[in-house]
């Protein structure tokens, strides 16, 4: 394995990158705040910029049911986190000259090749051939018909939810095929609907490449990287390094459940399937900021690099609301549009994304920045997306 470019030691003094270590210091007063108060278990949170490391940090503990503290090497469920790396694999593939951004899916996945669209009209669905092909980029890109089983009422979504269809017993291969059996919500590149496309892009990484989705990240992505403690589950001797969630929210009382780490799973979700580290996530997204490149390993060329992160959506509507105002979305992230409208400060360029149990992350190509927050507290994810971009960039003095 290659020495790993991007290490934690030691992390640089803050001012000689840019920020102020007292306005940085406000992150951990206002993530200990919620911690005393009950309603966060615990954060990981790292900022780096111009290839450095200004502050790495963790608070809280990693288990609520347990006494030992939150570790910076803690391990968390990083669910949609894993689709820039899925849409990363496939463009690797892409460079290889074995698949084109156009290609239909169902000439790579014929269990897609009669999947018709649905009208649904006095709560029944009418069904018909799409107006064109589902391709590999409305997969990148969420433009594919597919959808979510949990984003709203519908004959699609409930579907969906019969099928079970994020069972983690199926194979990748077995997902697909029932997937397929189901109709889309639109046709094929006409709206943003976030939704199982990258699992399907997974099962595309699989056929191609001719090994598991998980076999070909181990060997082309994580350990290029170094990223040792990635995968779609947690070996027996890091158990105890997984970070855990309240029993119930502290906002609702609902029972919080997500997937467990310690099982492996038959469906190695390429939406959202992966376990990391703060660190880990951190070398990727380094790999990201510098092009393509890592240390002496380049993954992805410098200009599908920049490809990746630009907007693919142009005038096409959005479905939902979990692209927010003043943002696009590229080949695997979302892309902010302009400095302004977005719900926090950013730059034109700056790409992101999130996973549903409140990891978080986002890169600032003009700043040479990326941020990095990691807890498991789903109910309060999208108020710790924005107050964590807030909290960083207040910390900004050049």
């Amino acid at each position: 394995m290659n020495k790993p470019a991007f290490l934690p030691e030691p992390v640089a003094d803050p001012a000689t990158l840019g920020f102020s270590a007292a306005r940085l210091g406000r992150i951990r007063d206002r993530l200990a705040a919620d911690v005393d108060a009950g309603v966060l278990p615990g954060a990981v949170w790292l900022v780096a910029r111009r290839g450095r490391i200004a502050c790495f940090e963790a608070i809280g503990r990693r288990d609520p049911q347990a006494a030992d503290p939150m570790a910076l090497d803690s391990i968390f469920r990083i669910y949609s986190m894993t689709k820039p790396i899925v849409s990363l694999a496939t463009l690797m593939i892409l460079e290889r000259g074995q698949l084109k951004i156009g290609d239909p899916v169902a000439e790579i996945i014929p269990a897609f090749a009669d999947t018709p669209v649905a009208e649904e009209r006095d709560g029944k669905l009418e069904l018909r051939p799409p107006a064109r092909p589902m391709t590999v980029q409305d997969l990148l890109r969420h433009t594919s018909g597919l959808t979510y089983e949990f984003l709203g009422p519908g004959e699609v979504r409930r579907r969906y939810a019969e099928a079970r269809i994020g069972s983690r017993r199926r194979t990748n291969e077995e997902f697909c095929n029932e997937l397929a059996k189901i109709p889309l919500l639109v046709d094929p590149g006409t709206a943003w609907e976030y939704s199982r496309s990258t699992d399907v892009l997974g099962r595309v990484v699989e056929v191609v490449a001719g090994k598991p989705l998980g076999a070909f990240l181990a060997d082309e992505v994580f350990g290029p990287l170094g990223m040792v403690d990635t995968g779609f589950a947690v070996p027996a001797e890091d158990h105890g390094r997984i970070a855990e969630p309240f029993a119930k929210d502290p906002d609702t009382g609902e029972p919080v459940e997500l997937l467990d780490p310690r099982v492996v799973p038959g469906f190695e979700s390429g939406g959202g399937g992966l376990m990391s580290t703060a660190l880990d996530y951190a070398r990727f997204l380094q790999m990201m900021q510098d092009g393509g490149r890592s240390a002496d390993v380049r993954l992805l060329g410098r200009k599908t690099c920049e490809w990746m992160v630009a907007d693919h959506l142009g005038d096409i509507p959005s479905m939902c609301d979990l692209l927010t105002p003043g943002y696009g979305f590229g080949l695997g992230f979302s892309v902010r549009l302009a400095d302004g409208i977005g719900d926090s400060p950013g730059s034109a360029g700056q790409y992101t994304w999130g996973g549903i149990a409140g990891t978080t992350f986002w890169v600032d190509p003009r700043e040479s920045l990326f941020a990095i927050l990691m807890t498991q507290a789903p109910g309060r994810r999208n108020f710790y997306r924005p107050l964590f971009r807030n909290l960083v960039y207040q910390a900004l003095e050049d």
